[in-house]
Order: structure tokens, then sequence, then C-alpha cells
């Protein structure tokens, strides 16, 4: 089921009490899928992944992915409660701090975000950068739980891509970021800074543990072989029965070796080296200079 914004969405509906009405939104410069979760009682909802747009030839930004997502709420009349990332994004600039400052509501992610921003205060050269006790509100441990309306959450430390991801478990619905991608194009890449395709592995079977309705809504997809039009839900069983990279019967050694080399193939992506620098602030672009504008700073050949 689609709504007619500019953006693709897709409604994927709650089958009763504790199970969320989700809206996925495709951001399709980043291939980004932003989420609405909400409580079908009450009408309460969290956002996740969020996207603040960004040009990486001019450095411009623009808040269109943000004003849809909320266009999109206001429409089916959710009253938003908390603003929720799964880790720092590569590929995207978070929205967090924008919507928190419009909506007046928390913001959160997992509580490893402190280790990989001490990583790249080493990246950057940037020893008193990245407060992010000071810019989230809620730095999620591995079994932490908070309610939305009537719905529980649960979070996972899912860490692989990222040493700090997290996935929000929710009823029959888990938001799995960059770990799994859609059954057809296998999993993540774990090649960044902090990340292990070993503990990728470990964080994915952990998500496959979960009851096999479970619907998984995942970060990112880019199309297929067989397919042009972005997926991003698939069940625990469906990935079980179908992930070309994780299907039952894979041995962890096998997946090691088939995704180390996959990741030796693939660049950065274009926005890393700025996005982690901001994502890291919760979406906060570093302080102005004397001149009223914001600069970032890009270490040469680290990379």
């Amino acid at each position: 089921m689609s709504d007619s914004i500019d953006s693709i969405v897709r409604h994927s509906p709650s089958s009763g009490p504790g199970s969320a009405d989700v809206w996925g939104i495709y951001e399709a410069d980043t291939g980004s899928i932003q989420y609405i979760c909400a409580c079908p009682e009450t009408r309460k909802a969290a956002l996740i992944d969020v996207v603040w747009n960004f040009d990486p030839k001019s450095f411009a930004t623009s808040t269109r992915s943000m004003d849809e997502v909320l266009a999109l709420a206001a429409r089916h009349d959710l009253k938003i409660e908390k603003i929720l990332d799964t880790h720092p994004h590569a590929d995207h600039l978070m929205a967090s701090r924008q919507l928190k400052e419009r909506l007046g509501v928390p913001n959160g992610i997992g509580a490893k975000v402190r280790e990989i921003a001490e990583l790249w205060r080493d990246y950057y050269n940037t020893p008193d950068a990245f407060d992010v006790d000071r810019d989230f509100d809620h730095l999620f441990e591995d079994g932490d739980r908070f309610g939305i309306g009537a719905l529980d959450l649960r979070v996972m430390l899912s860490p692989g891509h990222t040493l700090g991801s997290i996935t929000y478990v929710c009823g029959d619905a888990a938001f799995v970021h960059d770990t799994l991608m859609m059954p057809d194009t296998g999993t993540s890449r774990a090649d960044f800074p902090g990340g292990s395709t070993a503990e990728l592995w470990d964080s994915i079977q952990a998500i496959l543990s979960l009851p096999r309705e479970t619907r998984l809504f995942i970060g990112h997809d880019y199309g297929s072989e067989s397919r042009d039009a972005p997926a991003w839900e698939a069940t625990v069983a469906e990935h079980r029965a179908e992930n070309k990279h994780v299907r039952d019967g894979t041995k962890k050694a096998d997946y090691i070796a088939v995704r180390d080399a996959r990741d030796a193939t693939l660049p950065l992506p274009d926005r890393m080296l700025a996005a982690l620098q901001i994502n890291l602030r919760a979406g906060a672009l570093p302080e102005a200079e004397s001149d009223g504008r914001h600069y970032l700073k890009l270490p040469v050949n680290r990379f």
C-alpha cells in the first residue's frame, strides 16, 4: 500500500495487540529507508533513521525527507514521542537534531556510540569533539526497554556493521538497520572502522532467532538483478529460507569469506567523511566560525 508523497511509501499494518503499524519511506539518493513505528491504539509513534538530505557535490542540506515523514505522520494523526537512530550512519546525515528541535521530543541511539566517537576523534584529529551524552537524550544498552503508547520496544545490540549498531524489536516488528539486506541481496558491509564480519554474523543469527513471523525492516535497498523496485520488509522465515548470504545451513566461515571478499571491492560511501562528524553530533553541524558559517574537516589520504 503506497501513499502519494514524493518518496515511495509503504504501510505494513499491525497484526493485533502489541503489534505496530509501520510505514517505510524510501529515500532514493542514498537507498535509505526511514520508518514510522506507531501504536494503533494510541496513535503514538517513534521515528527511526530519518534522513537530513545532503548533496556531496555542493555540501548543501535540505529538509525534504524529514518534511515528507512529518507530513505522513500528520496525515495519519500520529503523535511523535521519540526520535531514534540505529547507528551513526555513514551514507546519510541523520535528522535527529532537526527533528528534536521541531518536535520537542527526546532522541536516542545505542550507548556504544561513545566508543565510535572515540575512534572518529582520532580520524578527524578533533580530541574534544562529539559529546554524545550531551547530544542524545537516550543512549540505549543491550536489553533496555521503553514504551511507545501501548507498544513495548526492546533494544538488541547488533554490532558488525558498526561496533555500536542496535536493533529495535517491537512485537512482531524489528528494525534491523544495516545488518541484513533483502533476501535476494544478502547482508550489509562490515568493513567500516570498528566493524567486524564475525560480529555481524553473530548479530544476524540473533535476529534470525526471533519468531519466524517477525517482520524485519532493513536500513537500505538498491534493487537487485531480479527487481528494480526497492523493497525493505521480509520475515525471519523468508530470510532463513532465501537470504543469499545467511540462509539456513550456511556456515559462519563461508559467510565471513564471502562478505570479506565483497567488502574489499566496495568504495567508501561518498557522504561518509562528512556524515560521521555530523552524525556523531546527533545530526548537528560543527559550531559556526567567525563568519557565521559551518565547516567540516576531511582527513586526506587516511582511507
